[in-house]
């Protein structure tokens, strides 16, 4: 069984740090079905190389299963398990690379939270569905997936395909992500796995799942496999995953409540009602539409929708003929259709509108075909090293004629009296941009996938800190 993990991060020989191996030497661990050695087959500053090699002792697995295979004695001998990664390889994996998938590194802490380009490859990996199953639970976690599937044998090529493929995975990640994905994914390929399932292993399974699992399209498909179709438990997890996720939306309610209460002040009069002042927030959300207008959008998808208060408006504009909202937050979404009233629709206003689970970080087929997608102040609470991924999910793979951005500009912080400076709007937000932080990020995106990007101003413009709110229309 062979793993490589290979990046050009400069300088590339920072995996050795990451990993806690030197790659000037050649490292051998026993365990307790083989043994697992990690060398480089490459290490230079532009490019670096990690193998993780595992033996497995056939013999010594008989020797470990004495009697459990009394009525099949040859499958014992006659097996794919020392050749092909198993539950075996992902034990390997959390063995020897211990302190990276935790996210430890105590010589380089600032690489932990760094997400690098990786390429990581897996010969050979077991699939007894097809190609489109390991595309099904790698790519919607942001990497671009090769599977290529082997022959039973090179000699005999009328016995057709085997169930075996040499996967490769390329991503800009964190170390820790990647191992972490490998590490839950590889067992559910695995329909042998050789330790016992219980509580200790739907544990590892929440430790490891905790930040994508939730919100993966997979999850029931793969908590289930995971726990070896031990129902109860995999409910078990799903939940508990589930629940923190919705722990952390009571806090970000409360923090939104705050951000909110911060812009009260920012009013000003409604260009569609003359005489009626409006919130910030509400002016932002009339100058998406009035862009949804413009570009004549029938079709639109809101990533990132919250409670529905854009859906909301775009329910009064006939021109809208579909609707759909995208949250990570389940609980935003019972609160997005209650605000909607959706159990009162008839059915054909319902088929007019759709909420959905899901991240903005994963590839989601479901994203896919709309006129325009709008992302309305959400990209301010993703953690920097995520922006790449959003970037290919919604740029590359939806790719909707139009995607239409706000986020708050950080040099107008200076004119709320009450926000302390340094301080952001939000205890969520990860970063807030100057305009021309916004603008030197949105160009690149646009000249990346092929589209073009306008500018404008959201609120009243202080002439030298500009408009409270910034916004991008990109168009192809």
């Amino acid at each position: 069984m062979l793993l490589t993990i290979a990046t050009t991060h400069s300088p590339a020989t920072d995996l050795g740090f990451l990993l806690h191996k030197n790659p000037d030497n050649v490292q051998s661990f026993d365990l307790p079905f083989g043994t697992a050695r990690v060398f480089y087959p490459e290490a230079g500053a532009e490019r670096c190389q990690v193998a993780l090699l595992l033996e497995v002792d056939p013999i010594g697995l008989v020797r470990r299963d004495k009697g459990s295979r009394d009525n099949m004695p040859l499958e014992q001998y006659v097996n794919d398990r020392p050749y092909v990664a198993s539950s075996f390889f992902s034990v390997a994996i959390a063995q020897v690379f211990r302190s990276a998938l935790s996210g430890k590194c105590e010589a380089r802490p600032e690489l932990v939270d760094t997400a690098i380009p990786l390429e990581a490859t897996i010969a050979l990996l077991p699939c007894r569905e097809s190609a489109g199953f390991l595309t099904g639970l790698f790519e919607p976690l942001g990497y671009e997936v090769e599977a290529v599937r082997h022959l039973a044998d090179d000699k005999f090529r009328e016995w057709g395909d085997s169930p075996y493929y040499t996967l490769t995975l390329r991503g800009v990640k964190r170390l820790s992500e990647l191992l972490a994905h490998l590490y839950v994914l590889i067992p559910v390929l695995d329909n042998a796995k050789h330790y016992f399932i219980g509580p200790e292993e739907m544990e590892k399974l929440i430790r490891h799942g905790q930040g994508w699992l939730a919100s993966h399209p997979l999850k029931e498909k793969i908590a289930h496999r995971y726990l070896r179709r031990r129902r109860s438990l995999a409910r078990e997890a799903l939940a508990r995953l589930v629940d923190d996720a919705d722990d952390q939306d009571e806090v970000e309610e409360k923090q939104s409540t705050a951000e909110e209460a911060l812009e009260a002040g920012v009013v000003a009069e409604s260009p569609s009602e003359p005489g009626r002042k409006i919130t910030l927030n509400e002016q932002r959300l009339e100058s998406v539409v009035d862009a949804l207008k413009a570009i004549g959008a029938r079709r639109v998808i809101d990533l990132g929708c919250g409670e529905g208060k854009l859906l909301k408006v775009l329910w009064k504009v006939s021109a809208i003929e579909k609707m759909v909202g995208v949250d990570v937050s389940y609980r935003a979404l019972e609160i997005a259709h209650d605000r909607l009233n959706i159990d009162e629709l008839h059915d054909r206003q319902k088929e007019r509108i759709e909420l959905i689970q899901g991240s903005l970080t994963y590839k989601d087929k479901r994203m896919e075909g709309f006129d325009a997608a709008t992302c309305i102040e959400v990209i301010e609470h993703l953690d920097p090293f995520r922006l790449t991924s959003f970037e290919r999910v919604v740029f590359q793979y939806a790719r909707p004629m139009a995607v239409i951005l706000t986020t708050p500009n950080v040099e107008y912080n200076a004119k709320f009296e009450t926000l302390p400076a340094g301080k952001l709007r939000h205890n969520d937000h990860r970063f807030e941009w100057t305009r021309a932080e916004f603008r030197s990020w949105a160009e690149a995106v646009a000249a990346r996938y092929g589209y073009s990007v306008e500018f404008r101003p959201v609120g009243e413009e202080d002439e030298v800190l500009g408009p409270p709110t910034q916004m991008g229309v990109f168009c192809r």
